[in-house]
Formats: structure tokens, C-alpha cells, sequence
């Protein structure tokens, strides 16, 4: 029988887990050797129902009841501040206080974009956009890496039980489109561009931004179907095409009345239409200045095995 060698990253993750189960509460997470910081806010599991009734879109139904388990949350999206770090190893040197070390140096990183990749909308404090799936998960190993703590994309499923923060209705905080001005950046309210991460209210479970400002990826494959066959407890459907996949919350391009804690986002092909590369880039989505992620931590992390598998599944060829 073949030995597993588990990299230096992994052990570091056992070693971590094997100490004390983690402290389920807010936190700041640094990344290490550099002066920049994000939040993560727990969110206790529980069940939920999951969909809407009341939609008019067929993909959002039946509704039916799902148990979640516990996890951390990012209280915004990845801002340009943390993502750049990943993106331009040379930016990751210049500000390190520290050396980055041979595993993160090896790691491979997207090639650097040809365009802006803000459509001149600007970086500070603003969420990063336009990457793939498959870049959000090479940026969550990359901080994995850093940290030796297992992040990654939530599932559709999370999201939206995030999101909802115990409501029922179309959106947390009730039904009236007219109120989510106070809560989200859409099409009515951002002046067609990307907003500074959490300047508006947050909903009850502490995320700033979870409508609006850009659509974030999720973990799943999406399937109009998946809700009559869905599992009760963690629901997931496991990306193996690149189209089309879930994501979820909606942008600064949105009416305000396209988006709810239940509607399901799917990605385009045509977001790479200016992407003269073959195959095409697996990192970049030349034309989705409305994508970006937001972290996921879960309070039982996987085993290392499982752990490693999610980090480095090859991607898929886009032609």
C-alpha cells in the first residue's frame, strides 16, 4: 500500500486540530507576515427551509428543509487588499515582514491580467472580481498555505441559509425591494461600479454586503433540478463541468427586485468573450467585473486527505 506524505501545510493543520476544538466566536484573521486583516463571524448550524414558493422562477423550488452544520463566515467579501497578495507574488514580497516561504513561493498563482481587472472601478477596500471558480479556490489554498487553516467557498446550500439569518421572506430584513438600499449596493443605488466592502447595514448574523455589490461563487454545480432530489443535511453538488455553476447574492448590477436570499445566479461563458487565450484562462473572467467570493470556514474541518483533494483538483479546459 502506497504511504501518503502529507505536505508541511497539512501536518501544521493536524497539529492544529488536534489541540482544542476552536472557539466558535468572532475573529480577525491576519495573514501572516503581512499587516493585512479580514473578519470572520460564526454562524451557528440549525435547519432551515431552503428555496422559495413564492418565486416565479421554477429553479427555487420545491422548498424544502435542510440542516446545516456550523461555520465561520467572511463579514465581507474579499477585498482587493487580501486578493492582490495571491495575484502578484511580487506585491506579496514587497510588503512581507517576513520571508513567504518555500511552499508558498512554489505555489502557482494566476498569470497577471491583461486588462484592468477593475474596469477602472479602483482596489481600495473594494471586493476583488473577475476571477474563476477555480482562482477562488486556488486563492483559499493559498491561504491555507499562509495559515494552516482550511478555507473555502461555501456551499449553495450555506449561503443562502447565511443569508437568510432566519428570516423566511424574500430578503432578511422582509419583503420590500424599496428597503434593501440600506443593506446592499445594486443597480438603483451604486453608480454602476463596485463599493467600498461593508458601508451599508450588515443583516442580523453580521455580513455586510450579502445582496448586492458582486455575486459570489459558491461551491456547487447548479442543476434546476437539484432541490427534488437535494439532501437534508449539507446539501452539495459538486462542480465536474465548467458551466454553468452557482453563484449567489447579486451585484452592483442587479435591480434590487432580481435579488433574494433564495435566487440562483449561474455563471457565462460569455464572460470570457475578450479572452483571446486556447484553452482559455482558467483564473480569469475578462468580462465579470460583478464576481468575487467570500470565505467559508467550517467549525468540523475535513480530513487532510479531503482537504488536499479540494485544493487540487485539476481544472477543467475552457475552450
Amino acid at each position: 500500500m502506497k504511504k501518503l506524505v502529507l505536505p508541511i501545510a497539512l501536518i501544521g493543520v493536524l497539529a492544529f486540530y488536534s489541540l482544542e476544538r476552536p472557539i466558535f466566536e468572532s475573529y480577525t484573521q491576519k495573514i501572516p507576515g503581512t499587516p493585512v486583516t479580514f473578519d470572520m463571524t460564526p454562524i451557528e448550524g440549525g435547519t432551515f427551509k431552503m428555496g422559495s414558493s413564492s418565486s416565479a422562477n421554477a429553479d427555487e423550488k420545491p422548498v424544502h428543509e435542510v440542516k446545516i452544520d456550523p461555520f465561520w463566515m467572511g463579514t465581507h467579501e474579499v477585498t482587493w487588499d487580501a486578493f492582490e497578495l495571491f495575484l502578484d507574488k511580487n506585491y506579496e514580497l514587497a510588503i512581507s515582514e517576513e520571508p513567504i516561504g518555500e511552499i508558498v513561493d512554489g505555489l502557482t498563482r494566476p498569470s497577471l491580467p491583461y486588462l484592468d481587472m477593475t474596469f477602472g472601478m479602483g482596489k481600495e477596500h473594494k471586493p476583488a472580481i473577475g476571477m474563476t471558480q477555480y482562482g477562488a479556490i486556488q486563492y483559499c489554498y493559498w491561504l491555507y498555505l499562509k495559515t494552516g487553516i482550511f478555507y473555502r467557498l461555501p456551499t449553495e446550500a450555506e449561503w443562502e441559509y447565511a443569508a437568510r439569518a432566519g428570516s423566511d421572506s424574500k430578503y432578511f430584513f422582509g419583503d420590500d425591494s424599496e428597503a434593501i438600499t440600506e443593506y446592499a449596493w445594486t443597480a438603483e443605488n451604486s453608480d454602476g461600479m463596485t463599493q467600498m466592502v461593508g458601508k451599508k447595514k450588515p443583516n442580523p448574523w453580521g455580513l455586510y454586503d450579502i445582496y448586492g455589490n458582486v455575486l459570489e461563487w459558491t461551491s456547487d454545480q447548479y442543476d434546476p433540478e437539484f432541490y427534488k432530489n437535494s439532501p437534508k443535511e449539507n446539501p452539495m453538488n459538486p462542480s465536474d463541468e465548467l458551466y454553468p455553476r452557482i453563484v449567489r447574492g447579486g451585484s452592483f448590477k442587479t435591480p434590487a427586485e432580481e435579488i433574494s436570499s433564495a435566487k440562483r445566479f449561474v455563471n457565462d461563458p460569455k464572460w470570457k468573450q475578450l479572452d483571446p487565450q486556447i484553452p482559455k484562462s482558467q483564473w480569469w473572467f475578462p468580462e465579470a467585473p460583478f464576481i468575487g467570493l467570500r470565505l467559508v470556514r467550517p467549525l468540523n474541518p475535513p480530513s487532510p486527505e479531503e482537504i488536499n483533494a479540494y485544493y487540487t483538483a485539476a481544472p477543467i479546459a475552457d475552450y
